[in-house]
C-alpha cells in the first residue's frame, strides 16, 4: 500500500524536474545523480512532519538484500535535511527503485549497524565520508525495511 494524501513538490527545482522525470520514466531516466552513472537514485516519497503532506525526494541509491540506506547528509551541513524530520515523525515511506513504489519502515541505524552501513554508504557514494568531516554532527542512516 503506497502512502496517501496531497503531494507538494519540492521547492529545489532540480529535485522537481528529476522526481518528475524518474517518475514519468518508471525509473529509466533521471536515475543517477548528477550524470553519473556509478551513482544512482531512488526515490523517496514521505509525509510532511508538519504539513502531513506528501514530499518526494532523491536519494543515493544504497542497498543490500532489500534493504536500503537513506544518509541524511544535506552535504555536510551542521542541519539535518527536512526530510530526516519527516522520516522520525512519520517512519512509513515508499520508495521507488525502478517501476513501482513500494512501503517500508524507517528506523535510525546505530551503533556497528550503522557503522556498517555508513561504510557501505560511503563505498556507494565517496562525497559521504568528505561531508561527515566537514560537520559536528554525526550523519544519520536510517534503513528502511519492506513493510
Amino acid at each position: 500500500m503506497t502512502l496517501e494524501g496531497e503531494y507538494e513538490p519540492s521547492p529545489e527545482k532540480w529535485v522537481r524536474d528529476q522526481v518528475e522525470e524518474y517518475e514519468a520514466s518508471n525509473g529509466e531516466r533521471a536515475n543517477i545523480l548528477m550524470g553519473k552513472p556509478e551513482w544512482p537514485i531512488v526515490v523517496i516519497t514521505s509525509k510532511g512532519a508538519k504539513s502531513g503532506k506528501l514530499r518526494k525526494n532523491p536519494v543515493m541509491r544504497v542497498e543490500k538484500d532489500g534493504v536500503y540506506a537513506a544518509v541524511a547528509s544535506k552535504g555536510g551541513t551542521p542541519e539535518n535535511p527536512t526530510w530526516y524530520y519527516n522520516f522520525v515523525e512519520h517512519p512509513e515511506v515508499d520508495l521507488q527503485d525502478g517501476p513501482e513504489p513500494h512501503t517500508y519502515k524507517v528506523r535510525i541505524a546505530e551503533g556497528e549497524e550503522r557503522a556498517e552501513w555508513w561504510e557501505r554508504a560511503v563505498a556507494q557514494y565517496a562525497p559521504y565520508a568528505e561531508y561527515q568531516e566537514k560537520t559536528d554532527r554525526e550523519i544519520p542512516v536510517f534503513l528502511l525495511e519492506r513493510a
